[in-house]
């Protein structure tokens, strides 16, 4: 049996961009969700959220969303959590490095407010599987 997504933490530094897919998430895909403008955010509320999936943007200040994905991993109870990047970083080199890190997907920014609910749907699923 599958397990449920119900709770994403979304690091995402641009407050446009975070309350925007914050707002769909919540409203249009019914998640709960923590957003953060930060890595080191991420790291400080990961233990006490454990969320199901974890979106990452790629390039923020101070630690960027590789850097913030390998920290989440050393963390023993985050190390098979599944993490996507919501990025602009779409070059084939960029997906490459993305993946090869384990993450499960990259959803393109700009995002389609009314589709990111099931875009990360379809990635949960596959990780389901």
């Amino acid at each position: 049996m599958t397990k449920a997504l119900t709770k994403i933490l979304y690091v995402e530094d641009e407050p446009d961009i975070r309350e925007i897919a914050q707002l769909v998430l919540e409203n249009v895909g019914g998640f709960e969700v923590k957003a953060v403008d930060s890595g080191h955010k991420a790291l400080d509320i990961i233990n006490e959220f454990t969320p199901d999936l974890v979106l990452l943007d790629a390039m923020m200040p101070e630690m960027d969303g590789m850097t913030t994905f390998k920290e989440i991993r050393k963390l023993e109870s985050f190390a098979q959590t599944p993490i996507a990047f919501l990025t602009a970083k779409l070059m084939d080199d960029d997906i490459k490095g993305f993946l090869s890190l384990g993450a499960i997907g990259v959803i393109a920014k700009p995002f389609d407010p009314m589709m990111l609910s099931d875009q990360i749907m379809e990635l949960w699923e596959e990780t389901q599987g």
